[in-house]
């Protein structure tokens, strides 16, 4: 892992290396950079794969006092994390709230002259955020204060709580080892808490800039690959089949036997679908 000081924090994240097209991965909320390990196992023989650790609870450095840590603010952060890095002609992909990132960023002048390519996989889109029961739960602990959502948290340490419809079972089928390893910060780490928490009572307005981003991906000319989870029921499979109807380079492509996190439940299938898109969109 290599860390770089961003304008909100420092920032971990993983670079495979490489002379292959540069496809930068983002997760989302309550999960880190390892939801994508087994798809960038397979992808870096061929591909420059770059995943950072974004704030989005699972992270391991406080970000600064006065960060913007909305939605808004960790696309800003994300779109500077893409500058930092002096990345180009980049594949930007997103899964679950890393999804709503991608669409958010778009709507930046500096991601969009570093983005030539998008792929959105089972992500918020529209008016679905919070997304599904999840997120809507996550969401009303954020009330609480850090302290007092830190120590509700803590019941995440058992398999069977993790594996509720309020927690993760609704969005992974076969993921439970890596979503209990994301949860490590959260429990222990105060700075953590406190930051998770300020992303969470900017919900109301993220659910905005979320409902005029996914409006304006008609915008989006290049080529966009959408991927979702056909059993999906936390972020609904219409959502998928709109975003890719939506853009002019857009394709709509089912998993099956999959739910949110497709990374962890299918990923040889992902890296297929996402390696396939890069080589058939490849400028010559």
């Amino acid at each position: 892992m290599t860390v770089v000081e961003l304008t909100a924090g420092p920032v971990a994240y993983a670079d495979s290396g490489g002379p292959g097209p540069t496809v930068v991965l983002l997760h989302g909320l309550m999960t880190d950079g390892g939801l994508w390990d087994r798809v960038v196992a397979d992808l870096a023989a061929e591909h420059r794969c770059i995943v950072p650790t974004l704030p989005l609870g699972a992270h391991r450095f406080g970000m600064h006092a006065d960060a913007d840590l909305s939605l808004g603010g960790i696309a800003e952060l994300a779109a500077e994390f893409l500058e930092r890095l002096d990345l180009t002609d980049v594949v930007l992909v997103g899964n679950d709230t890393g999804g709503a990132l991608v669409q958010l960023m778009l709507g930046t002048t500096s991601a969009t002259s570093r983005v030539r390519r998008i792929a959105l996989v089972s992500c918020d889109a529209f008016d679905n955020y919070p997304p599904g029961l999840t997120g809507r739960t996550l969401v009303a602990l954020g009330r609480l204060t850090p302290s007092m959502f830190g120590a509700f948290m803590q019941q995440m340490r058992v398999r069977m709580v993790r594996r509720l419809p309020i927690a993760f079972g609704w969005l992974t089928k076969r993921g439970d080892a890596v979503t209990a390893r994301c949860m490590a910060p959260v429990l222990h780490q105060r700075e953590i808490r406190r930051d998770i928490v300020r992303t969470l009572r900017a919900a109301r307005v993220d659910a905005d800039r979320l409902r005029t981003a996914s409006a304006a991906m008609s915008a989006f000319t290049g080529p966009a690959l959408v991927v979702w989870a056909a059993e999906d029921r936390v972020m609904p499979p219409a959502h998928g089949r709109r975003l890719a109807d939506l853009m002019p380079g857009g394709r709509f492509v089912e998993v099956h036997d999959s739910y949110t996190l497709i990374p962890l439940d299918q990923p040889d299938v992902l890296t297929q679908q996402i390696a396939g898109f890069v080589a058939a969109t490849a400028v010559g």
